[in-house]
């Protein structure tokens, strides 16, 4: 019987019994010729790895999001001892809403919310601040002289006489608009907080949010509302929102396997396939806790990638072993003929990915860097789950015949005479001039047009509150009523003044500290500045009767000498106990990336002028001033990670094809995506954050595979003699139809993330969707098209199509010849 009488039977892919293991490479007979001992060690592993991913801890880290090698943040880092309560705080708003805090109610239950505060580990108690503190005073002037004491006055017993002196109090401490509402109906508790707990133990930012919910549950009634902002609290409705996250992972596996299954029509593989994905996810989990990593709200994005790096991989090898079967082969023989094909591919396309992660740990930012390391060792753990696992097991049980027959009808056009499909055949056209043309132009428009709205992404946060989570969530709406209410927001902005040890009331570094406060209240979204100076002024006119005329700064030491001793004693923050460091802060009213762009402009031109051997201006400390710091650092870093990353990616395309027309042809879909994903975040308003900038990185590491996988094939069969046109129909016949289908389900399954609580989450699925889709739509129209200009079939090197690395009816077998094409 010839190949035409019985075009189902793969010549050369004989019955178990007639293939000899000794054939195929050494990784080949090591894997299946010991194929129960590689499924047994897997499941050791996996039991193990298991187990210890149920120990992983989730968790946050407020230095984790800052660049700390960086300059301005290591002048922060150095002083944070003498800088308390001035960046990582958690502010506490106490509402009366029906009166005013002179409420004999409304003071009782204020002090037991600022004692359950107070207990809280991790709380830096002595830095606490509230009318129940006894650091908020209050002083006058009278013919005596200056007076004052603490604004609670002693006893206080809820009587009308007793509230009286606090409303007096509080007027005498100029406190409204900080730590009492401008309408006084609220007041406010600054808890500053300690990177570790007492016990030695990093602050645990999920027990901290649910301490203080449990306080606002406690204590909230028809009259008394509580609103909480601060990095603790964000951090902990973030790690919070992580079981949605994970439901939203489960939906997207779900869609995954309805997709496949629906594809294959063998649903036993389809689920071996994504139980491999997950497996997969398990080892990561499992390894990030024994290398003492946890999982934070800025990394939930790697299970998924993952999984879909995973899914990519599985695919291919399921759609190889499918259409063996189908052609007759036995499932053991397909297996390992589909090892042979796609191993290297696999193999140069997971090393793609783990090089292009990796330069994310160029980013000087502990949190992205972690992500990277990460991600990287989930990759290399795919070689393992994916590249020897899936085939090893798909030899055992193989697939449906059914659904391989029926993958063999739908794609062995060759076989059967019959055509691709309209969508299949429209994607040939592109091999062919006047399509490929016209592709080009509209790939270069789009670039042009991608490239000239990206020119207007913006770095850092975008809108007010936490754009972390959505507008109306209860943080922003805490968040919007802080900012409605108070004068002075939580956005502070410090600059370090440094002298010699006993310096910092010197007049001259007083005068010099007052024109930087002078300098920075001149910018139009500057609310107020507090410093050390500020504050001396209006010590030195009450040491005159309050006069006027002296409300200034005294070029007299001993003069500022007597405001300086009253002002230290009122205002610990303002200076530490050596008097080397007393900052200037000053109150924002926003975190936009414009708004801090300016603030710290004015710091370091002012520190540029001023700076001396004995007195330096250090930016940057204060919430608003790491953020800052950390918005530059993000802009630096995202033009060097693509560079990098896009110059990694080019060394190991050039390694896989040894061909610099095939690396421009997997690259420019890759650039085009990348340029439409940052045009895609201007017209969202979405700012490049810690929690965005890897994005874009991350959907380059996805769609290299499908060029790769794409490319390879054709590159084979084009050394091979093919013409361009059935090149490339083959190549989308055995691995470009996996692509299709892996990016659609993948898109599938992201774009669910749409309805995530959490706002970057929400974002980044769209953007993934985005990437995900372009990614494929490139690698499959644009790979002809530019193939055509770039990849002219030349002189045949290899005979046969089975030996260019494709399993065709018409084919002989011959594996050294496969493995010298793939290579």
């Amino acid at each position: 019987m010839n190949r035409r009488e019985a075009p189902h039977v793969m010549p050369g892919a004989p019955e178990r019994h007639d293939f000899d293991p000794r054939s195929g490479n050494r990784l080949e007979r090591l894997v299946f010729n010991h194929r129960l001992w590689v499924v047994l060690i897997c499941a050791v592993a996996s039991l193990w790895l298991g187990f210890e991913a149920t120990k992983l801890q989730v968790n946050a880290s407020f230095e984790k999001m800052i660049p700390q090698s960086h300059p301005y943040i290591r002048n922060y880092l150095d002083n944070r001892k003498d800088l308390a309560g001035i960046s990582n705080a958690v502010r506490v708003v106490v509402e009366n809403t029906q009166g005013d805090i002179y409420d004999p109610g409304y003071i009782a239950t204020l002090a037991k919310i600022n004692d359950a505060l107070f207990l809280l580990p991790g709380t830096e108690r002595a830095w606490m601040k509230s009318l129940w503190t006894p650091v908020v005073r209050w002083t006058e002037v009278t013919e005596e002289g200056l007076q004052g004491g603490p604004v609670m006055p002693e006893n206080q017993s809820g009587t009308p006489t007793a509230l009286g002196q606090l409303r007096l109090n509080v007027g005498r401490a100029g406190i409204v608009g900080s730590l009492v509402g401008n309408d006084q109906r609220s007041s406010m508790i600054i808890v500053p907080l300690m990177d570790r707990t007492e016990d030695g133990k990093a602050l645990d930012y999920r027990a901290y949010a649910q301490a203080l919910d449990g306080i606002r549950q406690r204590f909230e009634s028809p009259t008394i509302r509580i609103h909480i902002v601060g990095f603790a609290k964000l951090a902990g409705d973030l790690i919070s929102g992580l079981a949605e996250v994970m439901l939203f992972f489960v939906v997207a596996a779900a869609i995954a396997a309805v997709i496949i299954g629906l594809h294959t029509r063998c649903w036993r593989s389809t689920l071996l396939l994504i139980a491999s994905s997950l497996l997969g996810v398990v080892w990561l989990l499992g390894v990030m806790q024994l290398l003492g990593f946890v999982l934070d709200p800025y990394s939930i994005l790697v299970p998924f990638l993952i999984f879909s790096i995973g899914l990519s991989h599985g695919a291919q090898k399921m759609n190889g072993i499918m259409q063996d079967i189908g052609r007759g082969a036995d499932k053991y023989v397909a297996a390992r003929y589909t090892f042979r094909r796609l191993f290297l591919a696999g193999l140069t396309a997971l090393l793609t990915n783990v090089v292009g992660f990796a330069v994310l740990m160029v980013i000087d930012i502990p949190v992205i860097r972690e992500l990277a390391l990460t991600t990287s060792i989930g990759v290399c753990i795919l070689i393992f789950t994916k590249l020897l696992l899936v085939p090893v097991l798909l030899s055992y049980i193989g697939v449906s015949p059914a659904a391989a027959r029926r993958s063999l009808r739908e794609g062995d056009e060759e076989a059967h005479g019959v055509g691709m499909g309209r969508v299949w055949d429209g994607l040939v056209q592109f091999t062919e001039r006047k399509a490929a043309r016209g592709a080009g132009i509209c790939a270069a428009l789009l670039a042009v047009g991608a490239f000239a709205i990206s020119l207007k992404l913006q770095v850092g946060d975008l809108d007010a509150g936490a754009p972390e989570l959505r507008p109306d969530s209860r943080y922003n709406r805490d968040s919007a009523y802080v900012t409605a209410n108070y004068g002075l927001s939580s956005d502070l902005f410090a600059i370090i003044v440094k002298t010699p040890p006993g310096g910092c009331d010197k007049a001259a570094v007083l005068l010099e500290s007052d024109r930087l406060g002078w300098a920075l209240r001149q910018d139009p979204s500057v609310q107020d500045v507090i410093s050390l100076p500020e504050v001396v002024r209006r010590y030195t006119a009450g040491g005159f009767e309050g006069s006027p005329k002296w409300m200034t700064l005294p070029r007299n030491q001993t003069l500022v000498n007597q405001g300086v001793r009253p002002a230290l004693l009122n205002n610990p923050e303002l200076s530490n106990q050596g008097c080397a460091i007393a900052p200037v802060i000053a109150y924002l009213a926003d975190h936009k990336a414009e708004t801090l762009n300016r603030v710290l402009g004015i710091a370091e031109r002012f520190a540029a002028q001023h700076d001396t051997t004995g007195l330096q201006f250090l930016p940057a400390a204060g919430s608003a001033g790491i953020e800052a710091v950390t918005n530059i650092v993000v802009r630096q870093a995202n033009r060097t990670m693509l560079i990098v990353l896009y110059g990694a990616v080019t060394l190991l395309c050039f390694i896989t094809f040894r061909s610099w027309r095939a690396v421009l042809v997997a690259l420019v879909p890759l650039v085009i995506t990348s340029l439409m994903c940052e045009a895609l975040m201007v017209l969202l308003g979405i700012g490049v954050k810690v929690a965005t900038l890897p994005v874009i990185a991350l959907g380059v590491g996805v769609g290299v595979d499908y060029a790769l996988y794409l490319l390879s094939v054709q590159l084979a069969q084009q050394r091979a003699g093919v013409p361009l046109r059935l090149a490339y129909k083959r190549a989308v016949l055995f691995t470009g139809k996996v692509v299709a289908m892996v990016g659609l389900t993948l898109a599938a399954g992201v774009i669910t993330w749409v309805w995530s609580p959490i706002k970057f989450q929400a974002d980044m699925g769209l953007l993934l969707t985005f990437m995900f889709l372009w990614n494929m739509v490139g690698a499959l129209v644009l790979i002809p098209a530019l193939s055509h200009f770039l990849l002219p079939t030349r002189a045949p090197t290899i005979v046969g199509f089975e030996d260019a690395g494709m399993p065709v009816a018409t084919a002989t077998n011959h594996p050294a010849a496969a493995q010298r094409a793939a290579a």
